[in-house]
């Protein structure tokens, strides 16, 4: 076959210049040919292929004297996934139908104006002269930005390649109506502006970067409302030092703020003045320094600007300082110049610090110049004018041409229509902004731009059609462009690679859904002329994910899982299409590890010990070995050490809390880190043991409303559990007639509101089982260690060790809808409690669920048994936030914010005989149950302890716990 398809494809290469033969027939020339033809293109397809339009024969051209057979076949026919086996079908079932002589000649079925095996992804020879890919063409210098701190080099992954990526549309300026507006319907609590970002950013972005990638968006990336700008202009925060070498003012102009709205065509990097300096090897350096004043903790992100002159090098150091911790980072400033440039996102404290800030200096390996302009710390609110106001928005919620300007692109690369059509602007923004970056650079050397070394570009979507059959999964389609500039990207190369890259997306979104949650519909592979696709000078596609207007699709994309799964599918085909076209190897990077947990040793080590997980989809995703991440007391992490083995010996201080973290990493990169845990051994000689046990393992989407007449997502019973902070939803459900799909607007199944735009919602952020173990190492003498709750289940942790086991579930529960099951007590942990206890055991329990997630026979009794707990209902009134009990009242986070996790519902947990109440909700229900037992002691809330709002409220509630516990 494989010999069969290569002759194919050198004969396709050569057919495409040959003239008309005298001997050619035309279609009207042989009727029962014509006739033959046609019913072949109609009765032949390939398996389970679904067609947007039906194929059928546009025409056919014989030529006797070379003995060839061309079919031409609708464009609809492109639609598909061609591989070999698909292509040598084709072929076999024409000749089949072909009366003699006909079925012995050479034979060529074109579609979209090309033979189908070219769109065998990867097919050699497209044009009979050039290979497939870049060929020739590689950028083999320094990265953009390179992180120098990291404990691992990716060899087999995409260090040193530069990925253009955005997450679909974004809020925008409506001239004709006057007014801000998101550019797709609200519909199912979100709309395609804010769906997508969920994938992006979150997802898909990280795993790039743990390959080692440079990734841009023309979008704003940070979910954070702040943003604070220290410039050499502004001089507040901003500090130089002269070594050996001095300061001083370059020629280009540079980058200065001002407060309030920016107007439009209004360059903030035309505004000001920047400062360069030579460069030493030596100790003496000069630097600069840029210290903000932090309004709030939390993550931000750091933006640094600086000008590109002739002769700038390739390595300019910045190190990031963050809660007392550095963070190197080299920056090629022969790229890039006069524009905002990404280094990292860290944790911050409030307030102005030298423990937080940047420092750029002079040193380098490269005899010339480094330069510096501001440093940007946040994403921070939209400040582009348009119609007399801003949106009022974010800037990660607006759309790209707002975020280009702020960036200091050029008028035309942003407001091609003149200020007049913001939305056609945005759209065409995605691309053109792409193109000023990498222009002048080897993958677009036709152009003038800033020579950044892109070789791709993904918007990501999910507007692939709507259905009136809301019940089944409409699915992925893509998009790309090869009939454009005669069929050339500005390096000479042909944009048929871009339909290989839009092939593969689809190709690999199938298998890897597919494969983990059930069947998922593969729709069409469209090639079409889409500003996104046409306009890039690299290869590129838009990857349509599903259909947000569709229910089905949507119950399973507001669910965390899939949200991975799917970002997984498009990082790993991004990696296969980039390193295929260069000709290289790459390896998967590995899932995060499993079965974490710390013990302290007899000598008052913490000895940490972890898993690998198996990723049943790719054989390459495998660990070599692990990054530690450690953070001591209140400082930052650190910037990880690496180990070749699962286990950790670590020395503590006394009395200090650290935290730990672990992340898997192969020569393909790096996995998302393990929840973080913590520990603290404290300096008292007969300190008792603690375990705390994080058994808050829970993702889901929104609670799922679906019984026959009703369907959709409801966000007052439950808003679900994403991976830290959600910027994606739009606003509450309020229509769920299911007879109404399909229409729109008010009444319509999904419509929905917009009360939630510009909110962002926290979610899990992996640590919460931090604040029990710093909260009970200040409550008095105690060892405290943590462990994820597999490894308890697993019996890598032997809870009779400790005198009180804290088991912490958050959120968890088995909620019925989500696309994994949870579970508070599994039945392995109910196994290991029942042996504790039997040992005189102490148990402290907290969550949301506790007591109603318990309801089967077997499981009331264990909760009866164990704990003397009995189930008596939930309270979903989140304006009851009040709690009394152990002589303390506080309050409990009741309702969804961006600072922390809220319990939307708490249970009423009623004693059991001889138990009793020990605190109550404001309504006067059982909001925790005390047991002290002649065999072993007990105490159950029915919210989380982490929702405590005050810190001091909920360290004086831990210490009342333990001191009930561990006498």
């Amino acid at each position: 076959m494989k010999n069969r398809l290569l002759s194919i494809l050198v004969f396709a290469a050569t057919l495409v210049t040959l003239p008309a033969s005298a001997g050619e027939h035309k279609t009207s020339s042989n009727e029962g040919l014509n006739i033959r033809l046609k019913n072949y293109v109609l009765a032949t397809r390939a398996k389970n292929v679904v067609y947007a339009v039906q194929p059928y024969m546009e025409s056919y051209s014989v030529d006797d004297a070379r003995r060839v057979l061309t079919l031409n076949v609708s464009t609809g026919f492109a639609t598909q996934n061609f591989t070999e086996k698909s292509v040598g079908y084709y072929y076999k079932r024409l000749a089949k139908a072909l009366p003699k002589p006909y079925n012995r000649y050479r034979l060529c079925i074109n579609t979209a104006g090309m033979p189908i095996e070219m769109l065998v992804p990867g097919a050699k020879l497209r044009d009979g002269s050039a290979p497939a890919g870049w060929g020739r063409i590689d950028y083999c210098d320094a990265p953009w930005v390179m992180n120098e701190s990291q404990p691992h080099f990716v060899s087999h992954g995409l260090f040193d390649r530069h990925i253009a990526l955005w997450q679909s549309h974004g809020i925008y300026y409506d001239q004709k109506k006057s007014r801000w507006k998101w550019q797709r319907p609200n519909l199912f609590c979100t709309n395609e502006d804010l769906f997508t970002q969920t994938i992006v950013v979150p997802y898909l972005i990280p795993m790039l970067e743990r390959a080692g990638a440079v990734v841009y968006t023309p979008r704003e990336r940070d979910w954070q409302r702040n943003e604070v700008i220290v410039d050499n202009d502004a001089e507040k925060g901003y500090v130089e030092d002269n070594g050996r070498e001095k300061w001083r003012t370059t020629e280009e102009r540079g980058f200065a703020f001002h407060r309030g709205m920016y107007r439009d065509g209004e360059n903030p990097f035309e505004q000001g003045t920047a400062r360069m300096v030579r460069t030493t090897r030596k100790n003496n350096e000069s630097w600069a320094s840029y210290q903000p004043t932090i309004p709030q903790s939390g993550h931000y992100a750091v933006y640094v600007s600086y000008q590109t002159i002739a002769k700038s090098v390739s390595d300019a150091q910045y190190i990031v300082v963050h809660k007392g911790e550095r963070t190197l980072f080299r920056v090629n400033q022969q790229m890039g110049g006069g524009t905002w440039v990404y280094l990292g996102t860290f944790d911050f404290d409030a307030g102005n610090s030298a423990a937080n800030r940047v420092i750029v200096t002079n040193s380098s390996a490269e005899k010339g110049v480094v330069t510096t302009d501001a440093v940007r710390f946040g994403g921070g609110m939209g400040n582009i004018q348009r119609g007399g106001a801003t949106s009022g928005m974010p800037r990660c919620l607006e759309g790209a041409r707002y975020s280009a300007q702020w960036s200091g692109a050029p008028y035309s690369v942003y407001a091609g229509k003149g200020g007049a059509d913001d939305y056609i602007d945005d759209i065409n923004t995605r691309s053109n902004i792409v193109n000023w970056l990498a222009g002048g650079s080897v993958y677009v050397p036709t152009h003038e731009g800033k020579k950044v070394p892109f070789e791709l570009s993904l918007a990501v979507h999910s507007d692939a059609g709507a259905t009136h059959v809301n019940d089944s999964i409409i699915g992925s389609l893509a998009i790309c462009t090869t009939n454009f500039n005669d069929g050339r990207l500005a390096a000479g190369v042909s944009r048929q690679i871009s339909h290989d890259f839009a092939d593969m997306l689809l190709t690999g979104v199938q298998r890897d859904l597919t494969a983990t949650y059930g069947k998922w519909t593969r729709r069409y592979l469209w090639d079409r002329n889409y500003s996104e696709t046409r306009k890039p000078e690299v290869p590129s596609a838009i990857i349509e994910t599903l259909s947000h207007q569709n229910f089905a699709d949507m119950r399973r994309a507001l669910d965390p899982n899939f949200r991975f799964t799917l970002a997984r599918s498009l990082y790993k085909t991004i990696l296969r299409y980039v390193n295929g076209n260069h000709s290289l190897a790459c390896v998967v990077q590995p899932l995060p590890v499993s079965n974490f947990r710390i013990v302290r040793t007899a000598d008052n080590q913490l000895q940490l010990s972890w898993l690998p997980v198996t990723d049943r989809l790719e054989p390459s995703a495998v660990p070599t070995t692990y990054n530690i991440y450690i953070a001591e007391g209140k400082n930052g992490f650190d910037n990880g050490r690496s180990v070749s083995s699962t286990s950790f010996t670590f020395t503590p201080k006394p009395n200090v809390v650290y935290q730990f973290r672990v992340t898997a990493v192969n020569r393909g990169g790096e996995s998302f880190p393990s929840t973080t845990l913590a520990a603290c051994v404290s300096a008292q000689a007969g300190a008792r043991d603690v375990l705390v046990v994080d058994g808050f393992t829970r993702f889901a989407g929104p609670a799922v409303v679906d019984d026959g007449t009703r369907q959709g997502f409801d966000l007052d019973v439950d808003m679900g559990v994403s991976l830290g902070i959600n910027a994606g939803f739009v606003g509450r459900q309020i229509d769920f007639d299911r007879t109404r799909v399909g229409s729109e607007g008010p009444g319509a199944l999904g419509y929905c509101e917009d009360e939630l735009s510009g909110k962002f919602v926290m979610g899990k952020q992996q640590n919460e089982s931090v604040c029990h173990v710093t909260d009970i190492a200040s409550s008095g003498a105690y060892n405290v260690v943590s462990s994820s709750v597999e490894a308890v289940e697993n019996g890598f942790v032997k809870l009779e060790n400790y005198r009180v086991v804290d088991i912490m579930f958050g959120l968890q529960k088995d909620d019925g809808y989500s696309l994994v099951r949870y579970k508070t007590f599994s039945a392995l942990l109910r196994k290991a409690l029942e042996s504790y206890v039997r040992g005189n055991g102490r148990v402290f329990v907290s969550g949301a669920y506790v007591a109603s997630d318990m309801q089967l026979d077997a499981e009331r009794s264990f909760m009866s048994n164990l704990f003397k707990v009995g189930f008596g209902g939930q309270n979903t009134d989140t304006a009851t936030n009040l709690v009394d009990g152990l002589g303390i009242s506080f309050d409990i986070i009741r309702r969804p914010n961006d600072r922390h996790y809220a319990a939307q519902s708490v249970d009423v947990v009623s004693p059991l005989a001889p138990a009793f109440c020990a605190m109550r909700y404001a309504d006067g229900t059982d909001a925790a149950v005390a047991y002290d037992g002649i065999d072993h002691k007990a105490f159950v809330m029915g919210f989380p302890v982490e929702c405590i709002n005050n810190v001091r409220s909920r360290q004086q509630v831990m210490k009342a716990v333990m001191t009930f516990l561990a006498k």
